[in-house]
């Protein structure tokens, strides 16, 4: 979809939807918001949407940001604690390596 074609008015709802729908566990879509969104929140002329489109984007950024540190935190830990773990992290793994590390 072109933006540039799109009302100012829709660009609000679509990004508030693409907001919203980050909190149901779906943090891809606040990464989709704020690339898709960045240039009209912070590179085109203002108009009266612009603000409350810069806070969808800012709060999108910084939910990503959140997500990506929690996913990072949680895959070094299992990485390197996963043998420590015996049992338990067998059963939350796919894959089951095979041997010793």
């Amino acid at each position: 979809m072109d933006l540039a074609r799109v009302k100012n008015a829709d660009k609000l709802d679509l990004c508030r939807k693409y907001y919203l729908g980050g909190f149901a566990l779906l943090p891809f879509l606040w990464l989709i918001n704020s690339i898709w969104f960045f240039r009209e929140a912070f590179l085109k002329p203002a108009y009266e949407q612009q603000p409350q489109i810069r806070t969808y984007v800012i709060r999108s950024m910084i939910g990503t940001t959140v997500w990506l540190a929690i996913i990072v935190t949680w895959v070094t830990v299992f990485q390197t604690h996963r043998v420590d773990w015996g049992v338990i992290a067998d059963r939350i793994s796919f894959i089951i390596p095979r041997g010793v590390p």
